[in-house]
């Protein structure tokens, strides 16, 4: 039976012997030993009554076995959704009622919070622990290694992304095999890689980057990966020395440069760093270049798109840009009033067409009407320009999304639930720089008139409702917000105001 995704990804390694994963204790998983898991979960999926189309979501730590159950997903013809681990419960709780997911693998320690919250939804909820315990494992000990993988097309749903939305609720980004497999196959040629490569993994494995990109372009090319289970800036130097290619976001590449022991002998394997969810700054570029002789491969994707643009392996890549668009993938930068596209060096919105782009957005037809034109065309948010060589420049994104350490947040989220705080009339929420994570989030809150805000009390609110990276790294009261004479809230006032609150 075919099914594409499965069988460019994984099913072409059964029983190979070849090495695909070293763990942080120096553990090898060969393909096959990788694939032969996943059977045996896909196995256990379908001894819960799981069938091709349902949806199952995993809030876990990264590891060997999470991989593996976005394998096994594949194999079954299941829709895999991954899910930030800094979310809470009640996050959490929004992702299953919307997705209508039929099982959640989380962490023991979340299960009875979880489970609690979950109460009044008929889903399953198995463990996964980073240590690579938990009921899942126990339950696929049980389980044959073959599985009869599920047939499949190019057009059928592998995955959801959830993406924060400017409301405050989030989207389901739905992404087919196609999708997945089309831009892994672009970026293995492109960036060049092949079973000599092995890959530093030091990413999360939630979002597109870490997953989409990553493992799927090794497994395309073949390449290992040493799988880091997050970031540390001491075990990435030491584990440099064993690797080819490193994908990181700024926050990588600055604490390197922060480290003396990182330097051109350290790097002497290396061929490519590849960076992205921020721009680099042009300084960063330059520290880099002359410390290691390698110059930072920056490329331009998100959670709708994959990969979309990337700076080239072999000509020049360029400081400031995103690169050209990946072949077979469309950039154009059109007028925001008119739509109509405009001539090269010129601002204005940046739109993708290619196999890259998903299908829309869950349960939201009209937001993805809004977004997905019908020639194709996706309205990224983001203001661009192509200059007169191709290159293409990020001029700036949807005026209230903050990228901070390569992950989206929406001031909106934060916004409604500040708004809701005793003491606290208004809030206005915006991203100022920050020397590690390139921007975080700063809250402005306007005092009621007879009372005061409690920073204490608002603050622990946030803890409890909101992922720990949404979280506002400083709470500050003013009196009034600026505004315009239409009494729009005028944010860039407010982030020149306070771009140097962390800067010193």
């Amino acid at each position: 039976m075919s099914n594409p995704l499965y069988d460019n990804l994984f099913g072409k390694y059964i029983g190979a012997k070849t090495s695909f994963i070293e763990t942080s204790d120096g553990k090898i998983i060969t393909h096959g030993g990788f694939v032969a898991m996943a059977s045996r979960l896909a196995n256990v999926f379908k001894s819960m009554g799981l069938k091709k189309g349902d949806r199952i979501a995993i809030q876990v730590e990264k590891s060997v076995t999470a991989l593996c159950i976005y394998a096994a997903c594949v194999q079954s013809g299941i829709v895999f959704l991954p899910l930030n681990t800094g979310y809470t419960a009640n996050e959490i709780e929004y992702f299953i009622k919307d997705s209508g997911s039929k099982l959640l693998v989380c962490d023991e320690e979340k299960l009875s919070e979880i489970s609690l919250k979950l109460q009044d939804i008929e889903i399953e909820l198995l463990t996964l622990n980073e240590d690579e315990t938990g009921s899942i494992v126990e339950l696929a000990k049980e389980q044959k290694n073959i599985f009869e993988t599920v047939e499949a097309n190019k057009d059928d749903l592998a995955a959801f992304l959830y993406t924060s939305g400017t409301t405050g609720r989030s989207k389901g980004a739905m992404l087919t095999q196609n999708n997945l497999l089309s831009n892994a196959k672009t970026l293995v040629d492109y960036w060049q890689f092949n079973n000599k490569d092995t890959l530093l993994h030091a990413l999360p494995i939630f979002h597109t980057h870490g997953l989409f990109v990553a493992i799927n372009v090794c497994l395309i090319s073949g390449s290992k990966i040493i799988l880091m289970p997050r970031f540390n800036v001491d075990e990435l130097i030491h584990n440099i020395p064993k690797a080819t290619v490193l994908m990181g976001v700024p926050t990588f590449y600055t604490r390197l440069l922060s480290k003396d022991t990182f330097n051109k002998k350290l790097c002497k394997k290396m061929r490519l760093f590849i960076s992205g969810s921020a721009p680099l700054l042009a300084e960063t570029h330059i520290d880099f270049e002359k410390r290691t002789s390698h110059r930072i491969l920056e490329r331009y994707g998100m959670t709708e798109t994959n990969m979309s643009t990337s700076n080239p392996y072999n000509a020049e890549r360029r400081a400031g840009t995103v690169g050209f668009p990946l072949p077979g993938i469309e950039i154009k930068i059109t007028d925001p009033k008119t739509g109509n596209e405009l001539p090269r060096g010129e601002i204005g919105n940046l739109e993708v067409r290619g196999p890259n782009v998903f299908v829309g957005y869950w349960n939201m037809p009209e937001k993805t009407k809004e977004e997905l034109r019908e020639d194709g065309f996706f309205i990224t948010g983001d203001l661009g320009l192509m200059d007169k060589d191709g290159y293409v420049q990020i001029i700036g994104r949807d005026k209230d999304l903050i990228i901070s350490g390569g992950l989206n947040i929406y001031p909106k989220e934060l916004e409604l639930l500040l708004d809701e705080q005793e003491g606290v009339l208004e809030s206005a929420v915006i991203g100022v720089p920050h020397p590690d994570f390139g921007e975080t989030p700063l809250g402005i809150l306007v005092r009621e008139k007879y009372a005061e805000p409690k920073i204490d009390k608002i603050e622990k609110i946030i803890k409890s409702q909101l992922a720990k990276y949404k979280h506002p790294r400083q709470l500050i009261v003013i009196d009034e917000l600026p505004r315009n004479t239409m009494g729009k809230v005028q944010k860039n006032l407010l982030r020149d105001k306070y771009k140097d609150t962390f800067l010193g």
